[in-house]
């Protein structure tokens, strides 16, 4: 077995002490997070659920990601990395979402170069994503674009949770705007 990366320590790491949970939508890694995830023990407190969409007739009929969007942007797309973690996270009712989506070699897929990936992590605030453009060879890429996905997911998480400690030491009228602000994000939504 392949040295388990550092990363996936420390996801066990956070989403144990926090007590929060995790989902994954996985296409260009197909599923190679979610067995990350799962080979040290722990990850069933926090680990939900893990979907490989590989195709876009499964990320529309599985996921429910629109037409619209991977007709528009592709499904090699920012776009569509956010609603893939959007709709896994909103079908497992987890805290978080990570996904993947893009191209890994050897040749150029909707135009778009080898190499490029977009990863995304949803949580009930907001959606972030992130290009990626890897230049070795596909196992390689499947492997960077993984642990890529996994420490974006740390950053989003840690800094989320040092926003709130950070609001708990303000004045109230500060944390109301912080809340509303919550608010409107998710109303957006």
């Amino acid at each position: 077995m392949n040295k388990i990366p550092e990363a996936v320590y420390k996801v066990h790491e956070i989403f144990l002490k926090k007590g929060i949970t995790l989902s994954v939508a996985e296409s260009c890694t197909g599923g190679l997070i979610s067995h990350y995830l799962t080979a040290i023990p722990g990850a069933s407190a926090f680990f939900e659920a893990s979907v490989v969409t590989y195709s876009a007739e499964s990320k529309k009929k599985i996921l429910g990601v629109s037409s619209e969007i991977i007709s528009t942007h592709g499904v090699i797309s920012r776009e569509t990395a956010a609603e893939m973690a959007e709709k896994v996270r909103e079908l497992t009712g987890t805290d978080y979402a990570i996904s993947t989506t893009g191209n890994l070699g050897p040749d150029v897929l909707e135009g778009k170069e080898k190499g490029l990936v977009y990863i995304a992590v949803s949580s009930k605030v907001q959606t972030s994503s992130k290009e990626l453009m890897l230049s070795e060879d596909r196992e390689l890429n499947k492997d960077a674009a993984s642990i890529s996905a996994l420490m974006f997911l740390i950053e989003i998480v840690s800094n989320s949770y040092s926003r709130k400690a950070d609001m708990a030491s303000k004045p109230l009228s500060m944390r109301k705007d912080y809340l509303y602000a919550c608010f409107i994000a998710e109303c957006k939504r």
